[in-house]
């Protein structure tokens, strides 16, 4: 049986680099901690926590839009493909256990609201602020709802 805990992280494409290094970090985090991460796979707020994933030793899931990997960063370890566009935001929020929404815009909401739809725990780091997502001002945060929230 599958135990290690499933973390999906949305998040935008055009970021500051504040933002990208708060996903870094959030995304080195995450893997010390042992989470199976989950993303888009693309630029951004993607890139950046699958770099900080890949750094820390842990292991990044790409669900790409497209049906090829041109688009994936180079992070991922393991990339998958679906042509789905941006009805594959579903397939990230029904593969968590808990996400994780950093910055963003309506992409990002539209995977809060799956999310939030599907009675998942999700924390927001630099995110909407909507009812039922708490913000959280660090990657150390977002960990820490994570352990209690998981």
């Amino acid at each position: 049986m599958f135990k290690q805990t499933r973390i999906s992280v949305f998040g935008g494409r055009d970021i500051t680099d504040g933002i990208y290094d708060d996903a870094y970090e959030l995304g080195k985090l995450l893997a010390k901690e042992g989470y199976l991460v989950y993303c888009g796979g693309g630029n951004g707020v993607m890139e950046a926590v699958s770099k900080g994933v890949s750094e820390g030793g842990g292991t990044c899931v790409g669900i790409l839009k497209g049906q090829t990997l041109d688009e994936m960063n180079e992070y991922v370890h393991i990339p998958l493909a679906t042509n789905m566009g941006i009805t594959r935001n579903a397939l990230l929020a029904y593969n968590c256990d808990a996400a994780v929404a950093v910055s963003g815009h309506y992409g990002t909401l539209s995977e809060i609201a799956y999310a939030k739809q599907l009675e998942k725990p999700i924390v927001g780091l630099h995110s909407w602020d909507i009812d039922g997502l708490e913000n959280v001002k660090n990657p150390h945060e977002v960990i820490q709802f994570l352990k209690e929230n998981t």
